[in-house]
This record gives structure tokens, sequence and C-alpha cells, in this order.
């Protein structure tokens, strides 16, 4: 199969999937994947149409054929890491979200994952470099700074949650959460 073929059937498998088309878009991952295995974006598409159709086992087998063709597919470790979650393993979650986000720390999936998983094993300590390299790098995303400020609320630290949250009103003075949440902390 051509170079040019390969990119026909991933296109047609993106564009099937976008219109949930899920049989179709299964189809033309499954033509692009047989291309010469060396391209991750329709391991990674497949690996969605079935979380779409719920065959999470297929799912995190292609996720996880996704990582031997890129080992970093922040992408790839996100979709295991909401596996994790679903199956309720949230330290491996917090793991995969982990390694998702060493790779890209803008990989919004993985930021809210991260801090959905250290919730829920009383780790929210470990959330915060994250949410903080996340701002450092888009210092006006008020929902995450926003999340950050919850997380220094969860643990006691108002200076910090205070901090953040006035930053997000110097941005957005009207924001209501961050007003809420900072009538809270007075």
């Amino acid at each position: 199969m051509s170079n040019l073929d390969y990119e026909i059937n991933k296109e047609l498998g993106e564009c099937y999937l976008f219109m949930g088309e899920l049989s179709k878009a299964e189809e033309y991952y499954e033509k692009a994947c047989a291309s010469n295995g060396k391209h991750a974006d329709p391991y990674l598409g497949l690996a969605t149409v079935y979380v779409q159709k719920g065959e999470l086992d297929k799912a995190k087998t292609l996720y996880q054929k996704t990582l031997e063709v890129d080992s970093k597919n922040d992408k790839a470790y996100a979709g295991l890491g909401l596996l994790e979650v679903e199956a309720g393993e949230q330290q491996n979650a917090l793991n995969f979200f982990k390694k998702a986000l060493s790779i890209n720390p803008e990989n919004l999936v993985a930021i809210y994952g991260v801090v959905q998983a250290a919730y829920a094993l009383n780790k929210i300590e470990e959330a915060i470099s994250y949410l903080e390299d996340y701002l450092a790098l888009n210092p006006t995303k008020t929902e995450i700074r926003y999340t950050l400020a919850g997380c220094f609320y969860a643990l006691n630290q108002h200076q910090e949650a205070k901090k953040e949250l006035k930053q997000i009103l110097d941005f957005d003075p009207e924001n209501k959460n961050a007003l809420e949440l900072l009538e809270k902390i007075k």
C-alpha cells in the first residue's frame, strides 16, 4: 500500500469517526494500520472507536500497539489512564496520566485525569506540579487555574488558593466560581 493510500484511509477513518459512523471508521483505520504498521495514528483512532463501542479490552490492546509504534504518544498514555479509571485502578491511572504529562504538559485529558485520580487516592499534592506546569505554558487558562486553587483549598493551603483565585479575577473580575471559592476562604 502506498503512502497516499495510507493517508487516504487514515483521513477517511478520522472523518467517519467524527461523524459517529464507527463501523466505517473501523474499516478505514484497519486499512491504514495494514499499510505498514509504522504509523501510530490509525491505532489510536481504532482505540477510540473501540472505546466508543464499549470494547475496552480491544481499546487497551490498540493503545499499547500505539506505544509500540510511538513510545512518546501522550494520547495513548492518557487513553490507558482513562481505561484504568474505568477499571477502578486509580494508582495505575495516575501513573499513566503522569507519563502522558511528562511527554506533553498540555494534554488536557491527562491534566484532568491526574487531578481526578489524585483526589481519589488522597494524593492531591501530586497534581499541583502538573497544573503549575500547564499554567507556565498557558497562564490565562482560567479552568486550570481554578482547579489548582481548588487543590490548594482542599489541602488547606488557603493563601495559595487565594493567590490563584485573585489571578483569575484579574483576567475575569466576574468569574462566579472564583468569587464563590474566594468567599469560602475569607
